[in-house]
Order: C-alpha cells, then structure tokens, then sequence
C-alpha cells in the first residue's frame, strides 16, 4: 500500500471532549511491573494543548512543540483500518479520521504524553494517546498508546503516569490496515506485559 507523503494534521485534532475536573491520584502505569530497578520519569497525559500550558506555567512552548510532534507520531504509528466501519466499531464514531491520499483509516489523537527530561536534547518527551469512545471496545475510555500499553482511565482532564526507557523507545511506523479487533489484541498483550514480539507488531510496517 503507498504510503502518505503528506497528513492533514489539524484534521486529526479530535473535538475534544469535556470533562468534570476530579483529584487526580498517581496513575499506576503498566511500566510499574517491568522492574523496580529501572529509573522512571514523571510524565503527564493531557486532553488538550492548553491543559498542557496551564499546567506548566513557563513551559508553554515546550507544551506547543511537543504537542506537534505528537500529532506527527500519530500520523506515523496510530493503527490504521482498511474502512471507517472497523475504526469506528473500535474507537467510536466521530473519532477516526481519512488520511488524505490513502485508502486508510486511522483513530484522531486523543491527548498526548508530555515529560519534562532535562537530560533529553529538546527538554522534553512527548507521544500521541489514543482512546476508544466505542462502548463495546474493551479499551473504551482508556489511555492508550500506538503500541498498545494501557495507561489507565481517560476521563481525568489530567493524570500522572511513570514511564521508563521500554515506553520511550520509537513506535514502529504502521504501513499496512488491520481489520476491527487488531488493536484490542495488540493492546491486550502489551498491557500484560507478553514476552512475543509479534505482539508488539500486530499493526507495524
């Protein structure tokens, strides 16, 4: 299948969705059972852009960068369906979008993760977040990333995760479809930690 040159960007900003503001407790990640020995960073997964800035006063052009670099990412390794039909039925209507030039199909960015790393070369670390408004899906109203690691729920405005090297590490671009069910299998093996490999590819290139 030929690969997109160019993605619409704004077009996959998703009408975000409002939510009450509710204490936000610490938001065990499934990085927590990798190993207690491995250094953890503090990340924060956001709605929006400006959740982002209002919660790091100073840092607003940190918050702007890596809200685009998530948007990129997820143009890059968001599972891609071969109808609207399989995404919809995965992630909920009104939230997957056409990517332009292709004959795909892919879930909008929900939110992103955003990380304050001074010893990182941009001074921060951010990834797209993916999360399904589909009732029947089993990661509905979770936080979830390209590779399929659960981050807990979606409905804060705002949450704490840990994250270590393995969830930092490059997702791999995604350059065939997957039929309706693909990422609830890949996110099912990420999410109890499975030593396959494959499990990790269901939907790469």
């Amino acid at each position: 299948m030929k690969r997109t040159k160019e993605v619409n960007l704004p077009g996959m900003r998703k009408q975000w969705r409002s939510f009450a503001v509710a204490p936000v407790t610490a938001a065990i990640s499934a990085g927590l059972l990798a190993g207690c020995s491995e250094t953890k960073e503090d990340a924060r997964l956001y709605h929006t852009l400006n959740d982002c800035k209002s919660d790091n006063p100073g840092y607003a052009t940190q918050c702007e960068m890596a809200y685009e670099d998530a948007l990129k990412e997820a143009a890059r390794t968001a599972p891609k369906f071969s109808t609207r039909r399989d995404c919809t039925e995965e992630f909920g209507m009104n939230s997957c979008v056409e990517a332009p030039n292709n004959n795909w199909f892919m879930p909008a960015m929900a939110g992103f993760m955003f990380a304050r790393l001074i010893d990182n070369q941009r001074g921060y670390y951010s990834q797209p977040m993916f999360s399904s408004s589909y009732p029947s899906s089993r990661y509905y109203g979770r936080w979830m990333t390209a590779d399929g690691y659960d981050y807990g729920s979606y409905r804060y405005k705002k949450a704490k995760v840990l994250i270590g090297k393995e969830q930092m590490k490059p997702k791999p671009t995604v350059t065939r479809t997957i039929s309706r069910g693909g990422f609830g299998s890949s996110a099912a093996a990420k999410s109890s930690w499975s030593s396959s490999s494959s499990s990790s590819r269901s939907w790469g290139g």
